[in-house]
């Protein structure tokens, strides 16, 4: 195929001409990479192919966008809740990671604090096979549950002992969640108890074949994975089905539905599974209403899945199957990303009444009363990496953006579920406005909110947004101000020493450029402060400090990582690493039960009903106007 033609076609297909680089010049991506980008899209390379139509035309001018359900009490009030990792809660009574009772008990405390939502990881599948596999934004499934959340002692027909407690007191007293731990223990009692419910009446039979039937094949598809993946693992295979017998690496394999008649029970087994964690995280978010969150649970949706998980095995053909979804250098990692997950075809991510897209929002919004997509971007473009390829050798992908939005403005809709859009990094151009004008909350952190003056002024917050200090990719505000999160990415060979240095000295201003602008709203700033003689104390204050400051903010949402009110030292997950730091598994230090004992908890949920009390006078007319700017 001829250049010309090359570039013709990739253009049709979405694959941009150019990409980012940390130098903020545009590099030409190669001829090699068009090619294998529309290989990973299903597009066949002839020099006489009839390209057809663009997929998507340029945008008309005064297009309507579909707007996204906003809740009416959020036209006269700013709320704000709290956001967590569910896995990093510590119980009495959990079996060594938070869980959905843990979330229910959670929500009681939320309500009392004067919470209005409790923010969350994503709660998608996992492998169950393999369990030390914990990324929740690397899933197995995002349209199917993890079942390590089933608060087992909940389950009618569970009885303890000795010597089981004696092993749950070992996973509760660990720093990090033993996934492994957690899965041999709870997987066993749940073997268990489901043995004893084959052999008496049970009441709640029709519920669960109402449920077995709702779901249909592709609960089904997921539990049979399930089953292949024991199965495998216990063969040396592994848990993902890329490293299976040919025969069993397509679902609709003769050897696959041998199988699959030979392990009934199990199949059925794990569909029960995914049952109770339904019914659980039904039951917590229905506690979250009844304690007065009036948002309720806020779930997070991972922006793709696993390569060789039950998503990419029950339906191969609606996957971009020989590239994974990435991003393109930048200062922050300047050989680029390969998150290794696997996206949606552009193709097929819309089609049909019941699209890829709209199960997979609706599976959350079910149970959620606000969803935060991660990359955002995603809903207009995706940077893709070929198979066997750096992730500067990718591309951006463009994916029918108005469809998406519609999908959202509909589910969103019939669940009564707001949309928050997290969009950091490299955002297209429009895109911000875009998501606006669909009544998408963007995602406000306080350290990116900068320009060249320093930090933004609280007023100049959007209006439709989720203000926060920061996230699961980030160190705590104390861990932020003493440079930890610049020392991570250097001692894990994120960052060269050079431009950490550099960043060091960033830091330094951003330090200045922070208590300038906390000076400039009247709040505390404790004198003398900087990194080298920052005591505990300080930072505690201005950590108060830093919340009141996006309390005031005219942003509709605000959220209190907890890891900040208990002071965590560890982070959650440092980006960029796998294997050098235990990502996804660090505990908090403190009780679930004893929360509300910490001093700096009281402090800033105190601030956060001083500066946000229910029910404060807003008008309806700022949030239309947040959506127009």
């Amino acid at each position: 195929m001829k250049s010309a033609e090359l570039d013709k076609l990739a253009r049709r297909h979405g694959i941009s001409p150019t990409r980012p680089s940390p130098g903020n010049r545009e590099v030409v991506i190669s001829a090699a990479t068009k090619r294998k980008i529309l290989a990973a899209l299903n597009i066949e390379l002839t020099a006489d192919q009839e390209p057809g139509e663009p997929r998507r035309k340029a945008k008309p001018d005064g297009r309507k966008i579909p707007v996204s359900f906003l809740p009416d009490f959020l036209s006269d009030t700013r709320v704000w809740g709290v956001s967590l990792q569910l896995y990093e809660l510590r119980s009495a009574r959990n079996w060594g990671i938070g869980d959905f009772q843990d979330l229910a008990d959670f929500a009681d405390l939320a309500g009392s604090l004067g919470a209005d939502f409790i923010g969350l990881n994503p709660l998608h599948a996992p492998f169950l096979a393999d369990p030390d596999r914990c990324s929740p934004y690397e899933p197995s499934s995002r349209q199917h549950l993890n079942p390590f959340y089933i608060a087992v002692d909940q389950v009618p027909g569970f009885a303890g002992n000795p010597k089981l407690e004696q092993e749950l007191e070992r996973l509760r007293q660990s720093d990090l969640v033993d996934y492994i731990g957690v899965a041999r223990t709870k997987l066993g009692a749940l073997r268990d108890l489901w043995s004893a419910r084959r052999q008496r009446r049970v009441g709640d039979e029709a519920d669960f074949d109402a449920f077995v039937a709702q779901g249909g094949d592709s609960l089904r598809l997921h539990a049979l994975f399930e089953c292949l993946s024991a199965f495998m693992v216990e063969r040396g295979a592994g848990a993902g089905w890329q490293r299976w017998p040919a025969e069993f690496q397509r679902f609709d394999s003769a050897a696959v539905g041998d199988f699959e008649r030979e392990h009934a029970d199990d199949v059925r087994f794990h569909m029960w599974l995914q049952w109770l964690a339904h019914r659980q995280l039904m039951q917590a978010a229905d506690r979250a209403r009844k304690s007065g969150l009036r948002i309720g649970l806020y779930l997070d949706l991972a922006v793709g899945e696993a390569v060789d998980g039950s998503a990419t095995w029950s339906e191969p053909d609606i996957y971009v199957s020989q590239a994974t979804i990435g991003s393109p250098p930048d200062p922050f990692a300047v050989d680029g990303q390969d998150w290794h997950l696997a996206g949606y075809l552009p193709s097929e991510i819309a089609g049909g009444d019941m699209s890829p897209y709209r199960r997979m929002v609706g599976t959350a919004m079910r149970y959620a009363g606000a969803i935060r997509i991660d990359h955002a971007p995603a809903i207009r473009r995706l940077f893709l990496v070929p198979l066997g390829s750096r992730p500067d050798s990718g591309a951006y992908v463009r994916y029918p953006e108005d469809r998406l939005l519609q999908i959202l403005a509909e589910v969103s809709a019939e669940h009564r579920c707001l949309v928050i859009g997290e969009s950091l990094g490299m955002i297209p151009e429009g895109l911000q406005e875009d998501l606006a004008t669909a009544g998408i909350l963007s995602y406000r952190i306080l350290s990116y909110e900068q320009d060249e003056k320093g930090f933004k002024p609280a007023n100049a917050y959007p209006v439709l947004a989720l203000a926060c200090i920061s996230t699961h990719d980030h160190q705590t505000l104390a861990g932020w101000w003493r440079g930890a999160d610049i020392q991570d990415r250097c001692e894990h060979g994120i960052v060269p020493p050079d431009l950490t240095e550099e960043h060091l000295k960033f830091r330094k201003r951003e330090r200045r450029y922070l208590k300038a602008v906390f000076n400039a709203a009247g709040l505390d700033v404790p004198p003398r402060l900087t990194a080298a003689r920052a005591s505990q104390e300080a930072l505690q204050d201005l950590t108060v400090s830093a919340y009141r400051f996006i309390a005031r903010t005219p942003s509709l949402l605000t959220s209190v990582r907890l890891a900040d009110l208990t002071d965590e030292k560890a982070p959650t997950n440092i980006p960029g690493t796998s294997d050098s730091y235990p990502n996804w598994k660090p505990k908090l230090s403190v009780l679930l039960e004893d929360l509300l004992s910490v001093p700096l908890l009281k402090r800033v949920t105190a601030a956060m009903r001083e500066e946000r009390p229910r029910f404060a006078p807003a008008a309806r007319m700022e949030i239309d106007r947040g959506r127009n700017e």
